[in-house]
């Protein structure tokens, strides 16, 4: 996932230089699709965090 990540981030990139824009709608249909993985990797983060607390007992 965070190397799906790590590819968006340099699509983005590439995209944005090569349309000139960060308003451009390819450039933003990749910048919200690395939107939703971010969210999602953070949401794994946090359940992460809770089944580890869980499993101490706190």
């Amino acid at each position: 996932m965070l190397e799906r990540l790590q590819d968006l981030r340099r699509k983005l990139y590439e995209a944005a230089e090569a349309r000139g824009s960060l308003t451009d709608p390819e450039v933003l249909a990749i910048s919200e699709e690395a939107d939703g993985l971010i969210v999602e990797l953070q949401q794994r983060q946090r359940e992460q965090r809770m089944e580890n607390r869980i499993q101490k007992g706190l």
